[in-house]
């Protein structure tokens, strides 16, 4: 069994409510109705007044906004959450008819179990909407996301952070590390060996760049000392048994790492591209994680078949 399959099989016995905010695109009614065809999950699909609605299969769960019965008791809902910066409950009533608003809040009153977002938004602006209402987990203090990257031959590995913390210090380093073992553990079933990464492996180069890197993984080890975690490590002393064994011998995780986490987004962010592009991976992600709820984003480029995995992802993380 693949990782998808693996996640579709536990996305269909969750049977989670997942609502698309951005129910106007085309590539989001397409994925609507595959998650209802397939049984993947129970879509929701949030659409303007002026959407056309007939590409949309009957039984998936379609609401407007601004015409929606309890759109009274949501603006209270977000009144009461952001008073404290000065709103008013008429701005409330404005807020909670953005569909990102609108959907987030679905996750915290308890009608959605999961929300997909990020095919017309900007990570930005998805990110503030769950941050916003949904909030941070208990125990957690930043938000970060990660990519799950299916390489071709079916295998998963998680790449973290690739879209969101630009230069993280080494506790927010640590933290990003911490929550991508255990977003690869939920997602594909297997135990994380977590690579923080560097140009240097155990101190054969020298930079505070590195020296952050070293504080983070004593920092990571510290706070999950269950989860296999070392560093500093090159790439291909993580991924590669023979060099791993040369440049670091007393480590579990050179040549055995799933779970890669980069010193910044520089480099994050070019490695995941770098791997879907010239290595033939799927890139799932950004991955948001943090979240009180599994609210996750979309590239602005993809596909219906990326909105019914991601979907799925939320399906799987809401029934955890």
């Amino acid at each position: 069994m693949t990782t998808l399959d693996y996640i579709k099989d536990r996305a269909k016995a969750a049977q989670a409510r997942i609502v698309l905010p951005e129910g106007d695109d085309p590539r989001l009614v397409e994925a609507a109705n595959r998650l209802l065809a397939e049984g993947l999950a129970q879509p929701i699909l949030l659409v303007s007044a002026d959407a056309d609605r007939s590409a949309i299969a009957d039984g998936v769960t379609v609401i407007n906004p601004d015409t929606y019965a309890e759109i009274d008791a949501y603006a209270e809902s977000f009144y009461q959450l952001r008073k404290h910066k000065g709103i008013s409950l008429e701005d409330a009533q404005t807020h909670v008819r953005n569909p990102l608003v609108f959907g987030a809040l679905m996750l915290r009153l308890g009608d959605a179990d999961g929300c997909v977002a990020g095919a017309v938004n900007a990570t930005s602006n998805v990110l503030r909407a769950g941050l916003q209402v949904i909030g941070m987990a208990e125990g957690v203090s930043i938000a970060s996301s990660t990519f799950l990257m299916i390489l071709p031959d079916g295998r998963a590995i998680t790449y973290g952070d690739c879209g969101m913390v630009p230069d993280p210090n080494a506790e927010q380093l640590a933290t990003i590390a911490v929550s991508s073992a255990h977003t690869h553990r939920q997602l594909t079933g297997e135990d994380p060996v977590v690579a923080m990464l560097s140009f240097s492996t155990k101190g054969s180069a020298k930079s505070p760049s590195v020296e952050k890197v070293q504080e983070a993984t004593a920092l990571a080890q510290a706070a999950a000392p269950e989860i296999a975690i070392d560093g500093e490590l090159q790439f291909d002393a993580a991924w590669i048994p023979a060099i791993g064994q040369r440049k670091a011998p007393s480590s579990p995780v050179p040549g055995n790492a799933n779970v890669f986490i980069f010193p910044n987004l520089d480099a994050g962010n070019i490695a995941y591209k770098i791997t879907e592009r010239l290595g033939n991976a799927q890139a799932l992600g950004p991955l948001i994680q943090g979240l009180a709820k599994p609210m996750h984003d979309l590239s602005r480029g993809c596909s219906a078949d990326d909105v019914v995995v991601v979907s799925c992802i939320a399906a799987v993380q809401a029934s955890a």
